[in-house]
């Protein structure tokens, strides 16, 4: 079950993040991965160094939703993936590829040959040669031993210190912080990503890709990025872009690279009809598992309950804890915890929990004829109001955080507390998720038609267009196939 984190720490759901500078570093353009690339088969048992992928492959599993299984979905992959080894400076190397089940937009290398790839970042790809750019750049990370190398400048015993706090952990937050942790222990060096990235066009290129995909799909993320911006509490730690910055030199360098096989639009195929028909149904945004945001609704099947949040409001589906932000600073989470002791709600609320707390402000309530209990707490700007149900052997809570002064306090507690409810039968079972669905253009299509047809969101027309990767005022030509979310 989703957790509360102690004290209810608010503010730093409210803090935006910091932007992180990008210090350019002298480019070499003839690298050359290594001759003699370290496999795990090829190394001893007990070097912890070789043996990182193997270790590492199940806690990413964990950190990203396990593996995402669609047979159509696996062969695209396995198609680019084969592609590209076919040409590799050693295509002896062996890759174990995974699609990870996370709407997040990610890829990334192991040691040994493990590929990851999310079915986000398939999701926003448009064509096999930007999956083919993105693929080939993390080959490239493996070829060149740069996993290897980054391992030799932690100390074993450092690493070994983070295993066992994992293994210990059992706070949900807390293993999430510690995979983030393990990010930012995966990301390579500026120097190594340009020299992945010098490799990478190359083996797209000479697989037969177009090789400035990498820059197009580059310039794909920043537009998703961007997209994603205006949600402060957007998590995008665990994003490709906060390990692979996609700075406009960069962008420029891997189109000097791809210049090499020809102008733009001259070369390469991009194999966008079979990339389409492969992920043509493929899972979009939240799996059934974390539950559905349609619009200003939160819905989970298997808790049985939904509720809504105000007009205006945003919702974002996190791993630990359901939120959602709305205008004037104001901010709500939602979490559930097992119900251990059966006592009284308004003894569970001041249980020490809570932090600035007012306790005269402890009621007892019912929602939708279940006990629950409410109460008021205040700490440096910003006021709470505390709302707690108890449904079988489960307590949801829900904090609202307002800044001091504000008036909206009872009004947004109040939309949560009368809108939540358990779902019926019925509801349930005409509940599905979200879909990337692959239609063709007509006639009669405009932007504003085809961006209507788009579920999951309010900004229809924005996330369409980043999906498509369509340019300020240009539409899908008649015929042509684009990307919808729908159920």
């Amino acid at each position: 079950m989703r957790r509360l984190s102690a004290g209810f720490s608010v503010l730093a759901v409210l803090s935006l993040a910091g932007c992180q500078s990008i210090f350019e570093q002298s480019y070499q353009a003839n690298v050359a991965p290594s001759s003699s690339p370290q496999i795990v088969k090829e190394v001893q048992k007990d070097d912890p160094r070789a043996q990182m992928g193997a270790r590492e492959h199940p806690r990413i599993l964990a950190s990203y939703g396990g593996e995402y299984h669609d047979a159509k979905t696996e062969r695209l992959v396995a198609k680019i993936a084969g592609a590209l080894t076919a040409v590799s400076e050693n295509p002896q190397q062996s890759y174990r590829i995974t699609i990870l089940n996370s709407p997040n937009i990610n890829a990334f290398a192991l040691p040994g040959g493990y590929l990851y790839v999310t079915r986000g970042l398939l999701a926003l790809a448009n064509d096999a040669s930007e999956v083919a750019a993105v693929l080939s750049h993390e080959m490239a990370h493996v070829t060149a031993n740069h996993g290897i190398e980054r391992q030799r400048r932690e100390e074993a015993e450092v690493i070994a210190s983070r295993v066992v706090a994992e293994v210990l952990s059992s706070d949900l937050a807390g293993k999430q912080a510690l995979a983030r942790g393990k990010m930012r222990l995966a990301a390579f060096s500026r120097q190594q990503e340009l020299q992945a990235d010098t490799i990478g066009v190359r083996s797209l290129g000479e697989a037969g890709y177009d090789p400035y995909a990498a820059a197009r799909f580059l310039d794909s993320m920043a537009a998703y990025q961007h997209y994603n911006s205006s949600d402060p509490n957007a998590d995008q730690s665990m994003d490709f872009l906060s390990s692979h910055p996609s700075t406009p030199q960069r962008v420029e360098l891997a189109r000097d690279h791809a210049r090499a096989f020809g102008p733009e639009g001259s070369t390469g195929d991009r194999g966008r009809d079979y990339f389409l028909d492969g992920i043509d149904g493929l899972l979009y945004g939240d799996s059934p598992q974390e539950g559905y945001v349609r619009g200003h609704t939160f819905l989970h099947t298997g808790l049985g309950i939904r509720f809504d949040v105000p007009e205006g409001f945003q919702i974002d589906n996190k791993v630990e804890a359901v939120m959602a932000t709305g205008p004037g600073d104001i901010a709500v989470r939602f979490d559930g915890v097992a119900d251990t002791t059966s006592r009284s709600l308004t003894n569970y609320i001041s249980s020490g929990w809570v932090t600035g707390l007012l306790p005269d402000t402890i009621r007892a309530i019912k929602i939708d004829g279940m006990d629950a209990a409410t109460a008021r707490a205040s700490a440096d700007r910003w006021d709470f109001d505390v709302t707690v149900v108890r449904l079988g052997d489960q307590i949801f809570r829900f904090l609202t955080a307002v800044p001091k002064g504000s008036d909206q306090l009872e009004p947004t507690a109040n939309v949560l507390r009368s809108t939540f409810r358990r779902i019926t039968p019925e509801e349930a079972k005409s509940l599905k998720p979200l879909r990337v669905r692959v239609v063709t253009v007509g006639p009669s299509d405009t932007l504003a038609t085809l961006s209507a047809r788009m579920m999951g969101t309010d900004r229809k027309l924005e996330l369409f267009k980043v999906l498509n990767a369509l340019p300020a005022g240009q539409s899908p030509a008649v015929g042509s196939r684009v990307k919808i979310i729908s159920e």
